[in-house]
């Protein structure tokens, strides 16, 4: 982007005025919005002359080879606006290889694509995060009411044996029994009936 007499005045006096500010006249407001509309109509004009550029290379990419010579010219002003090959310019160059213009362009494009590379790793190699450190043990506390911390002499001891089970009670012995009755006899359950006496015989 080049800049006329005109404006280089008018973006001296805005640079003039942003460091040392306070001395605004209405004449230089107005020279400096006159300025930023040009540029502005500039950036316009200059993306819509790229879009119409990359479009004449694609379709002179595409009816390679008896387009060379009008391919060869587009690339070169393309990479002049800053633009960056992509893979189909670096392949359709090495089929014009025998061509010295292709063959100085194929080198340029590929020392472009070699630095884009270099750039994409060197970007993603400062987004990979750190790692994390983890973070140091805490000494866990004994809640009060629990069991009391073993000490390590405690630790050393052997362990206590088991306690041996204690010795079954023997029942206890049966106390003397109270006599026995004796089984009545046949004879004293059901006594004999005296034999009735006989009949007295009378005498005459």
């Amino acid at each position: 982007m080049a800049f006329g007499a005109e404006e280089l005045r008018v973006l001296r006096r805005a640079l003039a005025l942003a460091l040392h500010p306070g001395h605004t006249s209405a004449e230089d407001v107005q020279d400096c919005l006159r300025l930023a509309e040009s540029l502005d109509e500039a950036i316009h004009e200059g993306v819509r002359l790229r879009a119409f550029l990359l479009a004449d290379l694609d379709r002179y990419r595409a009816a390679l080879p008896g387009t060379a010579a009008g391919y060869l010219a587009l690339l070169e002003e393309a990479l002049g606006a800053a633009y960056r090959p992509v893979p189909d310019d670096l392949a359709a160059l090495r089929a014009l290889r025998g061509n010295p213009r292709a063959a100085a362009l194929l080198e340029r494009c590929q020392a472009l694509a070699e630095q884009d590379v270099r750039a994409r790793f060197a970007q993603g190699a400062r987004r990979v995060p750190a790692p994390s450190v983890p973070p140091a043990r805490t000494r866990l506390l004994a809640l009060s009411g629990g069991a009391a911390p073993r000490s390590q002499d405690a630790d050393k001891r052997p362990p206590a044996p088991a306690p041996k089970p204690a010795p079954a009670e023997r029942p206890a012995a049966p106390g003397p029994s109270a006599p026995k009755r004796p089984i009545p006899t046949p004879g004293e359950v059901f006594p004999r009936r005296k034999p009735p006496a006989p009949p007295r015989q009378l005498v005459g």
